[in-house]
């Protein structure tokens, strides 16, 4: 049974940027071309990585159901630092830990190795905020539940819509 049955749908389809904007870089200035120039990284971008991440109980996004929001990613760009909240739909949400596993994964298979990533509940949005920030940023939790015989694992490919998760070392039962 889903925490949520009926979750809120803050943008609906019609509202929402189109894949191939998201997905091509190609698509907007923000990107250079050029190999040698290194491409600052902004919200908007770190927002586009993970708003097509799908809800583990709904067929809907992050972006969709208000989990993740622009207004709750912060960069640190001197220090190399992302900071990502995200809201859950539901205070008692039992999907929160893999809502938040998915997203850090998300973020840490998309960006250069320099940065440091931390992914937290909006403070005062669930009611085991500190026990699921705990988990999140514990690198061996983090490490075992994307273990390759971790079922977690094929839930997250799932979720994130790896499309060559056989490339990237993991293989799909």
């Amino acid at each position: 049974m889903s925490d949520n049955p009926n979750p809120v749908i803050y943008v609906d389809n019609e509202n929402l940027k189109s894949l191939e904007d998201i997905e091509n870089p190609f698509n907007s200035s923000r990107y250079s071309i050029d190999e040698d120039e290194v491409d600052p990284f902004d919200e908007q971008e770190i927002f586009d990585l993970v708003r097509c991440i799908t809800d583990p109980e709904h067929p809907l996004t992050l972006e969709q159901l208000n989990v993740v929001r622009i207004e709750n990613v912060n960069i640190n760009l001197e220090n190399n630092y992302i900071l990502l909240y995200f809201t859950p739909t539901v205070p008692h949400c039992s999907m929160a830990n893999l809502i938040g596993l998915s997203i850090k994964e998300k973020l840490a298979r998309s960006l250069p190795k320099r940065f440091k990533v931390d992914v937290i509940v909006t403070p005062g949005s669930h009611s085991s905020e500190s026990s699921v920030n705990k988990q999140l940023n514990d690198k061996e939790r983090v490490s075992a539940a994307l273990d390759t015989s971790s079922s977690i694992l094929t839930i997250f490919t799932k979720l994130v819509d790896v499309p060559n998760s056989a490339q990237i070392g993991y293989s799909l039962p």
